[in-house]
């Protein structure tokens, strides 16, 4: 089997296929031991809340992301109170801290060497 050869590896689509092929039937394989007392549209298929019914409103079921990083959070909250003041919401400046990271990685790389 031949394929594409650059200076940095090889590309073979048939190999690259016959791989993709042999992940499929191995993942069939595994399928086929599952439980097969599994019966859609029963309780089986609902939503698990931790024992509780799905409540009918949606935004019963939003949880925000300080409830979720409460610990994290409250223990980093000095970092948090000095950085907040840095975030505006406003993409163009999460592009520029960007931009002004990389290059300073890049400046730390180059004078590295």
């Amino acid at each position: 089997m031949s394929g594409l050869t650059s200076g940095f590896g090889a590309w073979n689509p048939i190999a690259w296929a016959l791989l993709f092929v042999g992940i499929l039937v191995v993942s069939f394989i595994v399928r086929s031991f599952g439980n097969k007392g599994y019966k859609r549209g029963t309780g089986q298929t609902k939503v698990f809340l931790s024992g509780n019914d799905e409540p009918e409103a949606s935004n019963a079921l939003h949880v925000r992301g300080d409830h979720l990083y409460w610990g994290m959070i409250d223990g980093l909250s000095a970092y948090y109170r000095r950085v907040k003041a840095w975030h505006t919401g406003i993409l163009s400046d999460y592009a520029a801290w960007f931009i002004g990271v990389l290059g300073l990685v890049f400046v730390i790389l180059v004078l590295a060497r």
